[in-house]
């Protein structure tokens, strides 16, 4: 069932039923007002609670970026997970009265996006990465990474090795780019690397889930220092945002642990060692890919001399590098 269905097919039931979003319409409206009694006595179905979360959602301007990039997906996104129901069922279910348990736990939910501006994917405690689902939680980031394109194609054209025997997913966090690209190669080894081990733990479930746990493992390290064999390919989503950036940031990125977000003063201070101790841990038809953001910039500035490839990413996206073992050893010198 499309959004856009959902748009254009407003209640149809009885006054009762009506959608009620004048609190959300009132700019002086108090914003706990909008999950009040009131308001569950007023709405009653779940196309109901779908068009009044987008209402409060754009009366609050809460930002976009953990999932989706628009009200009435998040809204949508939101009220189906939290009454167990899939994205892609009959359109005739949206018309269902909901019972007042649900109806409380939706306006909950609600009031914490809006509220205390968390991000949906850890109410729902679900993310969807490379269409695949992850488990995730406040302990990690939610994933949103332009490399899901890359693994879905197999890294290709810049990929040599043949066959792909070891990956390894630096600063792994959730373990949804490991986890993924194990799925993609599925004759490979991946280890999952972060330095956080409630970052570990969390991805030690998502293992679990995709039934992995012969051929993913995960590693405790503090970058390249528990890492002990060599990989074919080396990808990498490490913190990156400049000091300027995190202090701009909206309040949604704030409930991420900044552990996973903030690398010093020009968002370098993770790639830096990643480029000065990657090639030790790579095959020599191996490569590096790495995920700097808006800090490419500053990454360019920093190695002049380097040619960095940059991906063109056909859905969104930025600040992606690719270089291989061969560059490594071309431009040791500027790296270290």
């Amino acid at each position: 069932m499309s959004v856009e269905n959902l748009v254009r097919q407003s209640s149809n039931n009885d006054s009762k039923g009506m959608l009620t979003i004048s609190a959300c319409d009132k700019q002086s409206a108090d914003t706990m007002a909008l999950f009040s009694d009131e308001v569950i006595g007023s709405l009653s179905t779940i196309r109901d609670y779908i068009r009044y979360a987008m209402s409060c959602f754009n009366q609050a301007n809460i930002f976009y970026g953990h999932g989706t990039d628009n009200p009435w997906d998040e809204a949508v996104q939101l009220v189906l997970n939290t009454v167990h129901l899939p994205w892609d069922m009959s359109d005739v279910v949206m018309d269902s009265r909901l019972t007042l348990s649900e109806k409380e736990h939706i306006l909950s939910r609600l009031k914490s996006r809006v509220v205390d501006r968390v991000p949906s994917a850890y109410l729902m405690r679900e993310a969807w990465f490379m269409g695949l689902p992850f488990y995730v939680d406040e302990r990690v980031l939610v994933p949103r990474s332009p490399i899901a394109e890359m693994i879905e194609n197999g890294f290709q054209p810049w990929l040599q090795a043949d066959p792909v025997t070891d990956i390894l997913d630096l600063c792994t966090g959730s373990g949804c780019i490991g986890i993924a690209s194990a799925l993609v190669f599925s004759d490979a080894n991946v280890d999952l690397v972060d330095l956080s081990k409630d970052a570990l733990d969390v991805a030690a479930i998502n293992v679990e889930k995709h039934h992995l746990t012969d051929r993913v493992r995960l590693i405790q390290s503090d970058v390249f220092e528990s890492v002990t064999k060599q990989y074919q390919v080396i990808v990498s989503n490490p913190p990156y945002v400049d000091a300027k950036d995190i202090a701009e940031m909206p309040q949604e990125f704030h409930n991420e642990p900044q552990m996973g977000l903030a690398a010093g003063i020009d968002g370098l201070d993770i790639v830096r060692t990643i480029l000065a101790e990657a090639r030790q841990h790579l095959t020599d038809d191996g490569i590096l890919i790495v995920e700097t953001g808006n800090s490419w910039e500053a990454l360019e500035r920093a190695y002049p001399e380097v040619p960095f490839t940059w991906i063109e990413f056909e859905h969104g996206g930025h600040g992606v590098f690719i270089i291989s073992a061969a560059e490594l050893d071309q431009y040791k010198a500027q790296l270290s």
